[in-house]
């Protein structure tokens, strides 16, 4: 706890049974209160290392919903369990959970109620070993999206996030998308409720164990993207109502 805020990481997992230990490990314990791990149906025993290292909410779906749908999971579960902070944390240890105190932090003493952790700050992303084409096609969507939706991030694609309780019950991020694409619709209607956002310096690894998407997964994600933002420009000015930001 920080402050009286009550901090819970959230774990969206699937397949990340080599790799959900030594991100566990390195949670800051002195400051999160809880952790909810969330397995989208792995084909491995990511529930069973959740269970041997001690993590007390587990939630296993039936079947694979995606990775918003894993998220839908984990922020429910957050806010049911009374959480006041809750960082989103990938447990492929692709993202260092070092800078989770950092994060909450900004959060805690009310100076921004969302944090990102951004690769693209500083030479994250492309030390950490992203692929050059990926790098490229965040650098443009970006700026796109930069325009469409009248903000300034360095980027809108990293997937370790942080929000407050307020963030999260004031936008219907239930009804978002169940695949890659909630992520940006949750940052759209982030932005379209005037919420600040923060961006920390953030290094990552791209390695075998790490989750990622292909590359035909990751062309279809950026039209979704474009898709989303255009939406968002066209409810920013007065030419459209999309329940997206209900």
């Amino acid at each position: 706890m920080i402050r009286n805020k009550k901090v819970i990481v959230v774990l969206p997992a699937y397949n990340a049974a080599l790799t959900l230990e030594q991100t566990y490990n390195e949670i800051p314990f002195e400051i999160v209160d809880e952790v909810v791990l969330v397995d989208d149906n792995s084909k491995d025993d990511t529930v069973g290392v959740g269970k041997k290292i001690g993590i007390k909410h587990i939630i296993k779906h039936d079947v694979n919903t995606g990775y918003g749908g894993n998220q839908k999971s984990c922020y429910n579960k957050s806010l049911e369990l009374g959480g006041d902070i809750v960082i989103m944390l990938h447990p492929d240890y692709q993202y260092t959970p070092k800078l989770i105190e950092s994060m909450a932090y900004l959060i805690a003493n009310e100076v921004y109620p969302v944090v990102l952790g951004s690769r693209i700050l500083g030479k994250g992303a492309m030390k950490g070993g992203m692929p050059w084409y990926k790098y490229v096609a965040n650098r443009i969507l970006t700026l796109t999206q930069n325009i469409l939706v009248n903000y300034k991030l360095s980027e809108y694609h990293t997937g370790y996030r942080a929000f407050s309780r307020e963030v999260l019950e004031g936008i219907n991020y239930n009804d978002n998308s169940d695949n890659f694409l909630f992520d940006n619709q949750m940052l759209s209607q982030i932005i379209y409720k005037d919420f600040d956002i923060a961006e920390v310096t953030c290094p990552t690894k791209y390695f075998d164990d790490a989750s990622s998407i292909n590359l035909w997964d990751s062309s279809v994600y950026g039209l979704g993207v474009l898709k989303v933002s255009v939406i968002h420009f066209f409810n920013r000015m007065g030419m459209m109502k999309s329940d997206l930001y209900k």
